[in-house]
């Protein structure tokens, strides 16, 4: 596909009078979805460089967002055939950075979609950001494949007003964060509305174990999977069927992706999907090391762990937060957890579990869960409430700014 076919197919999302100008740079930060369309059509039409911004962004992104805009263009408009679209990653850590994507790396991430799920086309209804690569591709899926896409306010549907899906020969799709996923099963109404779709997927964050088996007691479609900005959304998804038959994974790579282990566990992704690098910079057209560890449940079928970096080693032990997260979560005391490692003069780091201050667990059945499911090294030495939970507009919880968080508390209490 070329960006020509990319505009052609944006073509119900442009403006009327837009001549598709060749324009050095375009800044969207746009929530209102039919605005972000029209721009974004707009620009796709023209021949320059486009980065998308997340209105919401706190002091940090915002100034790199508004340095990014006064500086040149590291680009002519000429020499620009690919890597023309920066998707932001990373803003809610501060760490700004602008993914390079296109008309191939998009194209292929929806090619391999479709076939993974055996679509000819895609419908789908979207309530997540469209600034958000989760939310962006599942608009590009329903315009490249000519289906429907149904932009909907989220607090519109938790508050009850749900639209009506139009009957379609493929089914449509729906795509949540767990904490909307949950806020729903609780809505009068909502399950049943949730069945009439072919394919919901939960992404962002993990899902706590027994929201998923909620769904699944309810017959609902829950696909299940991995990807990030980087490769332009998801490379593993696990099919409903599976979700359904019990498989918790996240499920098997899509065709336009190969991952594999590097001998340290770390997850390796080639895909015609990946980025081209982070803007300014370029990277070589080679396999992508991810940050994040994994195994193989069986032939096939992949788990993620988490990021490497967030690994835990207390004692010479390795521990996995994702592990003793969904042991947390499974208890039934905390709805969100994060868990992670600070230094110990002793251990090297403890394990230490964080949580929003609103929650009132019983620390006494956390311990006795911990205790029977977690071995010693896993287990964590102390429980610490955060008045501030710091989580994106998907639902990712700020994991670097919660050890932050805690680092300072456990200071102060030691003072």
């Amino acid at each position: 596909m070329e960006r020509a076919e990319l505009s052609e197919a944006l073509r119900a999302w442009r403006s009327p009078d837009s001549r598709g100008r060749p324009v050095a740079r375009t800044f969207i930060a746009e929530a209102q979805p039919e605005k972000f369309m029209t721009a974004l059509a707009d620009a796709v039409a023209g021949s320059g460089e486009i980065f998308l911004g997340n209105p919401a962004w706190g002091e940090a992104e915002r100034a790199s967002w508004n340095a990014l805009q006064a500086a040149e263009s590291s680009t002519s408009v000429a020499g620009l055939p690919l890597g023309w679209l920066g998707i932001p990653t990373g803003g809610t850590s501060g760490q700004l950075k602008f993914a390079r994507h296109d008309h191939e790396t998009l194209s292929a991430a929806v090619r391999g979609f479709t076939q993974h799920f055996g679509l000819i086309q895609v419908n789908a209804v979207g309530v997540l950001p469209l600034y958000h690569v989760s939310g962006l591709m599942a608009w590009l899926r329903c315009a490249l494949t000519g289906g429907t896409y149904l932009a909907w306010d989220w607090k519109a549907l938790e508050g009850g007003g749900r639209p009506v899906l139009p009957a379609r020969e493929e089914g449509w799709l729906l795509s949540l964060v767990p904490t909307q996923l949950e806020r729903l099963l609780s809505s009068d109404g909502a399950v049943a509305w949730l069945r009439q779709f072919r394919i919901i997927f939960i992404g962002g964050a993990p899902a706590r174990p027994d929201l998923l088996e909620q769904a699944a007691a309810l017959r609902l479609p829950l696909s299940l999977g991995y990807g990030m900005t980087e490769t332009a959304a998801m490379v593993t998804a696990l099919r409903p069927e599976d979700f359904l038959a019990g498989a918790r994974h996240s499920g098997a790579a899509l065709p336009h992706a190969t991952l594999k282990l590097g001998s340290d566990g770390v997850i390796k992704i080639e895909s015609a999907s990946l980025f081209r690098g982070y803007y300014p910079a370029w990277r070589e057209v080679a396999a992508f090391e991810t940050t994040d560890a994994g195994v193989q449940p069986a032939p096939g079928q992949w788990q993620i762990l988490g990021r490497r970096d967030a690994m835990i080693i207390t004692g010479g032990e390795k521990v996995s937060p994702v592990e003793v997260e969904a042991v947390l979560l499974g208890s039934g005391e905390l709805r969100d957890v994060v868990v992670i490692g600070v230094p110990d003069a002793e251990w090297g780091q403890r394990v230490v579990a964080a949580y929003p201050d609103s929650e009132r667990p019983d620390l006494a059945k956390l311990a006795a869960v911990i205790t029977q499911l977690l071995a010693p090294a896993q287990r964590p030495k102390k429980f610490v409430p955060l008045v501030s939970w710091p989580v994106s507009t998907v639902g990712k919880v700020n994991r670097a700014a919660v050890a932050e968080m805690v680092s300072q508390k456990l200071a102060s209490s030691r003072r």
